[in-house]
């Protein structure tokens, strides 16, 4: 299963309007979302195995790779396609001991530190952020502005996605200026009031942004 990482979801379950994850992910994926990561800091061990099963098992029946993030563990037990790690998680080099070749390791970047050491390591892309300040993640680090994250984007062969406060309103510039090879979104689709028009809308900026890219690269 490959991954397209134009779209990227990344799930929290407190900016859901109550609604249940399982639904809210199917109407994101409907709209375009490429890839899921399931991030769940606060539940349980056996609640994070059962609700990543379930969602891995209606995922796979529409071709969308599952990302579990930080714990190895799940990701096994469930048989998700990729595992997706910050600068304080377990090292990459580690996970993919873990998990071997197939699966997808994800690892996400601040610094010009950061990405320098991700071009050396066995992981396929790299969450870059934040674009701005964001709400979701309290630990994010320092906004880098759309040319902060050009400037570290070419810093490494790998896919980039950028993550921290994208929306609709700069997705373009982010793939058209920012060299970004997708997006990666939290509160701009879980705590829309119609996921899945926020995800048409935003894929529609991304394509739009890269088709804008290859125009100019292109004459």
């Amino acid at each position: 299963m490959g991954l397209d990482l134009r779209l990227y979801l990344v799930t929290d379950r407190g900016q859901g309007r109550d609604r249940e994850l399982l639904d809210l992910v199917l109407e994101a994926v409907a709209g375009g979302v490429g890839v899921v990561q399931l991030r769940e800091k606060n539940s349980a061990t056996r609640e994070f195995v059962e609700l990543a099963r379930a969602l891995h098992q209606r995922l796979q029946n529409l071709g969308v790779p599952l990302i579990i993030n930080d714990r190895v563990d799940v990701a096994l037990a469930v048989g998700a396609e990729g595992v997706h790690v910050g600068q304080e998680d377990m090292d990459p080099r580690d996970v993919r001991a873990l998990v071997g070749p197939e699966m997808y390791v994800g690892l996400s970047a601040q610094t010009e530190k950061h990405m320098r050491a991700a071009a050396a390591l066995p992981v396929d892309y790299v969450g870059l952020g934040p674009i701005a300040a964001t709400p979701t993640k309290h630990d994010a680090g320092t906004p880098l502005g759309i040319s902060g994250f050009s400037r570290l984007r070419r810093l490494v062969p790998l896919p980039v996605v950028a993550i921290g406060s994208v929306s609709q309103a700069n997705a373009f510039d982010i793939l058209a200026y920012g060299q970004a090879d997708g997006v990666a979104v939290v509160s701009a689709v879980c705590a829309a009031a119609d996921p899945r028009k926020a995800a048409q809308e935003l894929l529609s900026a991304v394509d739009q942004g890269r088709w804008h890219r290859c125009r100019e690269a292109h004459g």
